[in-house]
């Protein structure tokens, strides 16, 4: 499964206290959101869900039937860099693009994942344009925090192993 999630990229030690908030023992998804905004810097609900996916989809915390639950393992940089290509919609194909054309700006590289966005996103919106091109830049911006890409505004160039 790839989650199409890309909240706001943060640091490493930013998934390591927000993975720290979400409980050991499974709870809901309102109470681990709670606790994600009591425990990091999450303002809002929907962008505690957003993180909650995403560190699902990081594999720092897993859905059971009961709810939530906090993974025992840490972030590990190369484990959540794995995690990310595989997981992330667009990651890899982002990656692809980089190590391809050695260097793309973020509309470059939305240029290029552009064909991989799926028909029924396009159809959802009229401006999927605008949020997939931010959704292309916080990808870009969490493949340097993972190690996976060098750069930032001017131009991103690949750095990891696709």
């Amino acid at each position: 499964m790839r989650y199409k999630v890309a909240p706001e990229p943060r640091d490493l030690e930013f998934l390591e206290a927000a993975q720290r908030a979400v409980p050991l023992v499974p709870e809901t998804v309102d109470d681990c959101c709670a606790r994600l905004i009591d425990r990091t810097e999450i303002s809002a609900r929907d962008d505690a869900r957003e993180y909650l996916t995403f560190l699902e989809a990081l594999e720092l915390v897993a859905e059971t039937p009961r709810g939530y639950e906090r993974e025992r393992a840490g972030p590990e940089r190369s484990a959540l860099a794995d995690a990310f290509e595989r997981r992330v919609f667009g990651t890899s194909e982002l990656l692809d693009a980089l190590a391809e054309s050695g260097q793309l700006t973020a509309d470059e590289a939305f240029d290029r994942l552009r064909e991989h966005v799926p028909r029924w996103e396009r159809e959802r919106r009229a401006d999927w344009e605008r949020e997939w091109r931010e959704r292309t830049e916080r990808l870009l911006e969490w493949a340097v925090v993972f190690g996976l890409a060098t750069g930032g505004g001017d131009g991103y160039r690949f750095a990891g192993e696709s």
